[in-house]
């Protein structure tokens, strides 16, 4: 047994778990959690799930994971340096460039969204100042003869009256607001505002490791999978999401079409999603 292994081993017992128990809560396979105890690390699939397994593991017996990895760095398996060189001139610029063009799309729609009810409203306002004052002019050039003579001046406002009826202004839309809040136990926190009606979408564009989770990291598992390929997935933000990603450099997060910068590390991220309301922030 390797001296990590001893660790998380003893970590799990002081705790009183089973292996079963541990699989349960992190939904790694148990021969996996074997190998990390014991220290056979080829057993796994790949290099970089050994650092991502080893983390969970971690925090799931209540280590703090970050510190561990740094002690036994030199114990575990380290990631091939081609597989770091071609993942950024590939990926990594072409983010900066999208982010960058979507933040400047952003801006535009909503000036425009916000300009378009505005023009409507003054156009409709100088439309009925124009023909209200004529309007009451021959109103009173007429003398009023009869009862019957009043019921052409009720047609007569129908004009300055449709166009307003007719035409209504579109109610803007909002926009998706996310909102950096804190990084709390190696969780980073983001607010999404308004609250109701998002999706969270993950772009991968290489090999993951990707575990979405309801409310927190024991929550109901939603997804919980490695991959070697480009994948899309979405889910609907009505609750919060805990989102755990190994090779954070090959996932792109996206809530409608928002995004932020997640750093690119090639490492593991966590975070966690919540929707909220105008009036709670």
């Amino acid at each position: 047994m390797s001296d990590l292994g001893a660790l998380l081993r003893k970590a799990r017992e002081q705790r009183g778990y089973t292996l079963d128990d541990i699989q349960e809560y992190t939904k790694i396979r148990k021969r996996y959690l074997e190998a990390i105890e014991s220290g056979e690390y080829k057993v796994l699939p790949g290099s970089f799930y050994v650092r991502a397994f080893v983390k969970t593991y971690a925090e799931t017996v209540g280590l703090d994971a970050e510190e561990v990895l740094r002690l036994y760095q030199k114990e575990l398996p380290q990631l091939p340096a081609a597989e770091t060189v071609m993942a950024e001139p590939m990926i990594k610029p072409s983010r900066r460039s999208v982010q960058h063009n979507d933040r400047w799309g952003k801006v535009a729609v909503s000036m425009l969204m916000w300009a378009f009810p505005i023009l409507i409203a003054v156009v409709i306002y100088v439309y009925y100042s124009n023909n209200k004052e004529p309007d009451t002019q021959e109103l009173n050039s007429i003398p009023p003869i009869s009862t019957e003579t009043s019921t052409p001046s009720s047609s007569s406002e129908t004009p300055s009256i449709s166009p307003s009826e007719t035409v209504t202004p579109t109610p803007p839309i909002s926009a998706v607001t996310l909102t950096f809040k804190e990084k709390k136990n190696s969780i980073n926190y983001y607010d999404v505002s308004p609250g109701t009606g998002h999706k969270l979408k993950l772009e991968v564009t290489g090999e993951a490791w990707i575990e979405v989770r309801e409310n927190d990291r024991k929550g109901k598992v939603r997804y919980s999978k490695g991959t070697k390929e480009a994948l899309n997935l979405s889910f609907d933000l009505t609750m919060p999401i805990y989102v755990n990603v190994g090779r954070t450099d090959h996932v792109t997060f996206y809530v409608d079409d928002a995004t932020f910068d997640d750093g690119n590390s090639s490492g593991s991220t966590k975070y966690i999603f919540t929707p909220v309301s105008d009036t709670a922030q």
